[in-house]
């Protein structure tokens, strides 16, 4: 090891020490493999393809032409105030952290368990719908005796590789973020070499095979479509999760939260728009069982199309890979301060690999639970996007009322300055329009659902943990001056 990275890694210990904490995770990632993480798991080859077909057939192309911009610029608002607590406060703890130095234990616990759901759920979401493509792609029906074999190996996979590779897992995230890159790239370009392709005005058709056109008039039907952009600008909290296994992460992980989603929101874009002028038949891909492999098999033929949903497959294992890594760690910083039943085990560290070894083997059990207590993909879905928005908008509502009260007074090097309270208040807009939209039909299973866990949680918090509870061991921190690193 270099004398410079040497010198950042005990300041980074030295850090953390301040917050209350020893170093126990291995911090070995560099910005770029922070910036990986989130990137695999908002992942656009993911997100926006496994939902493809809900957007089409909720909104049609004007879903993909305009809904994906209005979604990524109300994004980039939420990922800067994010961003923003990330860079002040860089703990595996990361939102229930912000939320409880900023707004006390009790904000903190609400934060946490909506994250820890919400993660649960977006790790269920992923790799159901991996299984999902598998399915059709074997030919093989989509019912739950063919499909939940292939979920159950996928999570194993992602349990398995997270618990014993450390070092692997972050070499592997580096390699999704250029694997998805390249392979939007190569999808493009066939598409564009070999598919006819429609007018650009074809981005703004409306279009429905949803019966609530009838009823509720093409807006709704458009809200209800932009699920398929926010459900994919989610989990790029997951820069700030790995902060203590992060090389400098007041610079690099807030970097990673606002680029990941920058960077997505362009990339997906182009994919999108890609993939919907080369639809031939409308109403025929909306009404096929999978309109994303529809569309690129009857445009590029059955064996290139097919090769090009391969590609989509391998960047979806990569994503749900990221989410158990992003997921564990959350679980393992709210149980190493007592939050959770059984914390004392569930905030364990594996001696041999240096990872938070139960932590990731209940995320991927409780992401299994997920999807029989479900059976839907869409309340999957819906349910992860409003349980991290909430757990999103908590810790940035209470970081607006620290700073214009003065307790907030350390601010880390990534800074909105004056834009702040204008950043923070449209984004604590956005995530209330979240939450409002996808709990309305057809989605009110995940409605119902989050309801049910925050009245649970209500009676668990008043029964029990407001007596035993206190939240991280540094309340509201005022901490030197960070060194600026010489390696930088």
């Amino acid at each position: 090891m270099d004398a410079d990275k040497k010198h950042q890694l005990d300041a980074d210990a030295a850090q953390l020490q301040r917050l209350g904490y020893a170093q126990q995770l291995l911090r070995d990632m560099g910005g770029f493999s922070n910036f990986a993480v989130s990137f695999s798991i908002i992942s656009i080859l993911t997100g926006a393809v496994t939902l493809y077909g809900h957007g089409l057939r909720f909104g049609g192309p004007f879903v993909m032409g305009i809904g994906w911009p209005l979604v990524a610029v109300m994004t980039l608002t939420v990922a800067a105030s994010l961003a923003q607590l990330a860079s002040s406060f860089p703990t595996a703890g990361a939102l229930y952290h912000w939320a409880a130095m900023l707004g006390g234990p009790r904000v903190g616990f609400f934060t946490a368990w909506l994250n820890t759901i919400g993660q649960f759920a977006i790790t269920a979401g992923i790799d159901y719908g991996l299984a999902e493509f598998l399915a059709d792609m074997f030919g093989w029906p989509r019912e739950r005796g063919s499909v939940l074999p292939l979920y159950a190996a996928i999570l194993l996979s992602h349990a398995v590789l997270n618990h014993v590779g450390v070092r692997v897992v972050a070499m592997l995230n580096d390699l999704s973020a250029w694997y998805h890159l390249v392979g939007v790239a190569v999808v493009i370009g066939a598409l564009v070499a070999f598919a006819p392709k429609q007018d650009v005005s074809f981005l703004l058709t409306r279009f429905s095979s949803e019966g609530y056109l009838g009823t509720h008039g093409y807006g709704y039907v458009f809200l209800i479509g932009l699920l398929q952009a926010q459900w994919t600008f989610t989990g790029y909290d997951a820069s700030a999760h790995i902060s203590e296994e992060t090389v400098d992460p007041t610079r690099n992980a807030p970097w990673g939260i606002f680029l990941s989603v920058a960077v997505s929101a362009v990339v997906g874009y182009a994919l999108l728009v890609g993939v919907t002028l080369a639809i031939k038949d409308l109403p025929a891909a909306a009404a096929s069982a999978n309109p994303f492999l529809y569309v690129l098999r009857e445009s590029l033929g059955p064996a290139l199309g097919g090769a090009m949903v391969w590609i989509a497959i391998g960047a979806m294992w990569f994503c749900g890979l990221a989410s158990v890594t992003s997921n564990s760690r959350m679980l393992f910083a709210f149980a190493r301060d007592g939050g959770l039943p059984a914390s004392s085990l569930v905030a364990r560290v594996s001696p041999r690999f240096r990872s938070p070894h139960v932590a990731i083997w209940v995320s991927v059990a409780a992401a299994f639970v997920v999807a029989l207590w479900s059976g839907a993909y869409a309340a999957m879905v819906a349910l992860s996007t409003l349980a991290l928005y909430a757990s999103y908008a908590l810790p940035v509502l209470v970081g607006w009322r620290a700073r214009r009260s003065g307790t907030w007074s350390h601010r880390g090097p990534w800074d909105l300055g004056r834009l702040s309270t204008p950043v923070n208040l449209v984004a604590l807009g956005w995530c209330g329009v979240v939450m409002v939209l996808f709990v309305l039909p057809p989605n009110q299973l995940a409605g119902y659902t989050f309801a049910g866990a925050l009245a649970l949680l209500t009676v668990y918090w008043v029964a029990i943990q407001r007596h035993t509870f206190v939240g991280p061991k540094v309340t509201l921190l005022t901490p030197a001056p960070v060194q600026a690193s010489s390696g930088k």
